[in-house]
C-alpha cells in the first residue's frame, strides 16, 4: 500500500467484517470521517500490511476492542456549552421535577462527563433522589472508564469554569475527590448512573425517557442513519419530553417539525402533546 494508506475498498472490507463477525454496523458513518480515523490507527501502530490489520482485527479481541474505541469518537468535557447546561438547569429540569420519577438517557455518552455533569444538576434542584440517568455508548472501553467516575485532576479546572458559566454556584471540588492524578465523583451521583452498551444502528428503544440528550453523534452519521436514529429517539421520548442534540445538528430534515417545538437558539426541542 502506498504510503501505508487504506484505500476505499479496503474500509468497505473491514466495515464488513465488523457487521458479519462483531455485529456492529459502521456502514452508515460518514466514510471520510471513519477513513480518516482507520488510517490514523493503521500508521499508528505500524501495521505491516493490510492483511495483517485486518487479521488482527478479526482475531484478537483486545485489539477488536482497541480498534473499536479508536473509530468512534470519544471527546467530550463536563459542562460543554455552559449555555446549553443553563438552559437544561432553568427552564427543562425544573418541568420534569413535576414527574414523579424522572429518567434521561444519554445516547453516545463516551466516558461519562455529560452525565456526571446531569446528575450534579440534578442534586442541586433536589430531584436527583427521583431520577435515573441511563448513559450507554457503543463502546464497552469508554463506559467502564465511566462507571469508575475518575478522571484526570488536570481537567477540573476547565471543569470548574464550564461549571461556573452553566449557573452553577456551589464549589465544583466538593462533587469529587482528589486521589493522586485522579478526581473520583461522588457515590451518591454514581448510583444514579446505569451504563450499558447500547449501539445506536442496530439496537431497539428499551425505554421511555422524558428528555433525551445526543450531542455530536450524529454529525458522523449519513443522511439515512441520523433519520433512523432520529426515529429511534422518538419511539423513545414520552409526550412533552425533551430532546437535546450537538450545536451543529437538527431534526428539521427528520418529518418531525409538526410533532417538536424547539427551545430558543439551544439545540434542544420539546415533543408535542
Amino acid at each position: 500500500m502506498e504510503g501505508g494508506l487504506i484505500n476505499e475498498e479496503q474500509v468497505e472490507v473491514l466495515l464488513s467484517d465488523l457487521l458479519e463477525r462483531y455485529g456492529y454496523d459502521f456502514t452508515g458513518y460518514s466514510r471520510a470521517s471513519i477513513k480518516r480515523r482507520i488510517v490514523r490507527l493503521y500508521t499508528l501502530d505500524r501495521a505491516l500490511s493490510f492483511s495483517e490489520f485486518r487479521y488482527r482485527i478479526n482475531h484478537d479481541e483486545a485489539y477488536f476492542r482497541r480498534f473499536v474505541e479508536q473509530i468512534t469518537v470519544n471527546v467530550t468535557e463536563m459542562f460543554r456549552d455552559p449555555d446549553f447546561f443553563r438552559r437544561l438547569r432553568e427552564e427543562v429540569l425544573p418541568r420534569l421535577g413535576t414527574y414523579p420519577f424522572i429518567r434521561i438517557w444519554l445516547a453516545g455518552c463516551s466516558t461519562g462527563e455529560e452525565a456526571y455533569s446531569i446528575a450534579i444538576l440534578l442534586k442541586e434542584l433536589n430531584l436527583l433522589h427521583k431520577s435515573l440517568i441511563y448513559a450507554t455508548d457503543i463502546n464497552p472501553t469508554v463506559l467502564e472508564r465511566g462507571e469508575q467516575g475518575m478522571f484526570s485532576l488536570g481537567y477540573m479546572r476547565q471543569y470548574s469554569e464550564n461549571y461556573i458559566l452553566s449557573g452553577g454556584t456551589k464549589d465544583f471540588s466538593s462533587y469529587y475527590t482528589a486521589n493522586y492524578s485522579l478526581a473520583k465523583f461522588d457515590d451518591e451521583l454514581r448510583r444514579k448512573l446505569i451504563f450499558s452498551t447500547h449501539n445506536l444502528v442496530s439496537d431497539h428503544s428499551f425505554n421511555e425517557f422524558q428528555l433525551i440528550m445526543c450531542r455530536n453523534v450524529l454529525i458522523y452519521f449519513d443522511r439515512e442513519l441520523q433519520q433512523k436514529v432520529l426515529q429511534l429517539f422518538d419511539d423513545s421520548l414520552e409526550e412533552l419530553g425533551y430532546l437535546a442534540l450537538g450545536t451543529k445538528e437538527t431534526i428539521s430534515y427528520a418529518g418531525f417539525n409538526n410533532k417538536y417545538k424547539r427551545l430558543g437558539s439551544e439545540k434542544i426541542w420539546r415533543k408535542l402533546g
